[in-house]
């Protein structure tokens, strides 16, 4: 396995406010890595740097070799993204959802789009819901067709911006049973920002921990290995459940 990702020194500022600096960072081929850390310290933040909605402040971000912020075009051909919000439009059904990056990306012709469209959904369970609007299913399932649309493409690198949020803890360890199902089938590479602690210990081969007081970086490595080990404060309170 080989360095998909590769983050080097980054940082990002607003005016004359530090979000995170010095952030350094890789993720293997094949691996499923978690960006966590409490509310505000900038995981979000960082997502949207490596998908090329925010240019860092500092540092450089590459993925597959591509420069993030002057090979944006190459990196979105690369990459699919699961917004926190699942992103689909109201007013198209799922397999309309489905269909779209293929019809913007593609030359496939029109069955050829709906075929492939229905085999996404199918491989994340919703083989059933194809012809259903957002409004008509449920939040899980929301996620996990926002999921299907990230794999319209068939990227080798997914990113998916808080898939577990919102949902109850049975929804929620289906949805990380999927995710773990998919990097197998697929082989492909997870970036997950999540702070869910249950679908961190689940899914996570390794992950990096952000913190505001710190302003960047305070973990790296393993989860349970963090769990266990740790001699950062903030690190084990946030594994162990506990209060500082």
């Amino acid at each position: 396995m080989g360095t998909v990702i590769s983050v080097e020194g980054v940082g990002q500022r607003f005016g004359s406010r530090t979000i995170f600096k010095d952030v350094t960072f890789d993720v293997q081929e094949g691996e499923i890595f978690v960006v966590l850390g409490g509310s505000g310290c900038g995981k979000s933040t960082l997502l949207k740097q490596m998908i090329g909605l925010l240019t860092p402040s500092a540092g450089k971000i590459t993925i597959a070799g591509h420069d993030v912020v002057r090979d944006i075009d190459a990196v979105r051909r690369i990459i699919g993204v699961m917004f926190q919000s699942g992103a689909l439009f109201g007013s198209m059904n799922l397999l309309d959802n489905i269909t779209l990056p293929l019809s913007v990306f593609t030359d496939l012709p029109a069955t050829a789009r709906v075929e492939v469209a229905r085999m996404k959904l199918a491989l994340v369970g919703l083989a059933d819901a194809a012809l259903l609007l957002p409004a008509e299913i449920s939040g899980g399932m929301a996620k996990r067709a926002a999921i299907a649309r990230a794999l319209a493409l068939d990227p080798p690198v997914l990113l998916l911006d808080e898939p577990s949020a919102g949902l109850d803890p049975i929804t929620c360890a289906g949805l990380d049973q999927l995710i773990l199902d998919l990097r197998d089938t697929l082989g492909a590479t997870f970036v997950v920002v999540t702070h869910e602690l249950p679908s961190i210990l689940a899914i996570a081969d390794r992950c990096v921990m952000l913190d505001s007081a710190a302003q960047g970086v305070i973990a790296l490595g393993r989860p349970k290995e963090l769990r266990d080990s740790s001699t950062v404060p903030v690190v084990r309170a946030f594994f162990n459940r506990e209060t500082l």
